[in-house]
């Protein structure tokens, strides 16, 4: 399991644990959360917050790379503190009819249960998420949400959007490019629960929704040349160019 670290770049703080990752970025207009963990998390999120001076209401904008519900536990309780949630629109549903609708709504390729007998200790990922509460935090409706490519001119430090669909059809990264920061969800890891692998990687089809497609975003990845750090949804960060990373990622392919 990769070792967690809590500063990962100037401004820039991961928390969750070692399974899951959401971030915190400090602008100088306001706070923005990328992804929002596991309902367990909030009171990690409000002691960090407190440490600065904050609370749950300077969060400004919570920035989903994809409506998973280890990535969307905190939406509801920090959208009722004031921030404004957004998500591509393609994984919208998934926040409207809660948590337990993401099969529904991006179905994975595969069942988890070949990789479970394959690696047992896989289990410990979903006993995780369901432990911290992933499928059963309540429903986000009234998200704000973009169907293409665009700068978020609304959102503290104008980061820009790049759909990368596949894992789920709205998986989505943020690239804040004065910053050299690229934040890939799970469109890019750097560690998979399910199978183990560690490095840069897809998510594996137990978890993924289209891996064709998902291997085609990667080509997305290798235009963001403004990206010095990547910051994924499961892993460590990857210090270095997305070509980099996407390289080994493509070599080890859809497992």
């Amino acid at each position: 399991m990769p070792r967690y670290d809590r500063r990962v770049a100037p401004g820039v703080d991961r928390l969750g644990d070692d399974v899951v990752n959401f971030y915190l970025v400090e602008e100088p207009d306001g706070l923005v959360l990328i992804d929002a963990g596991l309902p367990a998390h909030l009171g990690q999120l409000r002691a960090h917050l407190a440490d600065s001076g904050h609370s749950p209401a300077d969060v400004r904008a919570v920035l989903l790379t994809h409506a998973h519900p280890d990535h969307t536990g905190l939406a509801h309780t920090l959208q009722r503190a004031g921030a404004e949630i957004w998500v591509h629109e393609s994984d919208a549903a998934i926040l409207r009819d809660g948590p337990r609708s993401a099969l529904r709504h991006a179905k994975p390729e595969r069942s988890a249960l070949p990789y479970l007998l394959r690696r047992p200790a896989a289990i410990a990922t979903p006993l995780h998420l369901a432990r911290k509460g992933a499928f059963t935090a309540p429903a986000t409706p009234g998200v704000r949400t973009f169907d293409t490519g665009r700068r978020l001119e609304e959102v503290p430090g104008r980061p820009r959007a790049v759909p990368l669909p596949g894992h789920t059809p709205g998986s989505t990264g943020y690239l804040f490019p004065d910053r050299g920061l690229l934040f890939t969800g799970d469109a890019l890891v750097t560690h998979d629960g399910l199978t183990g692998h560690t490095g840069p990687t897809l998510v594996c089809r137990g978890f993924t929704h289209d891996s064709r497609t998902a291997l085609a975003s990667l080509d997305q990845l290798d235009e963001l040349t403004e990206a010095t750090l990547l910051l994924p949804g499961h892993g460590r960060p990857f210090d270095g160019d997305p070509r980099s990373a996407t390289h080994q990622a493509r070599q080890a392919g859809s497992r």
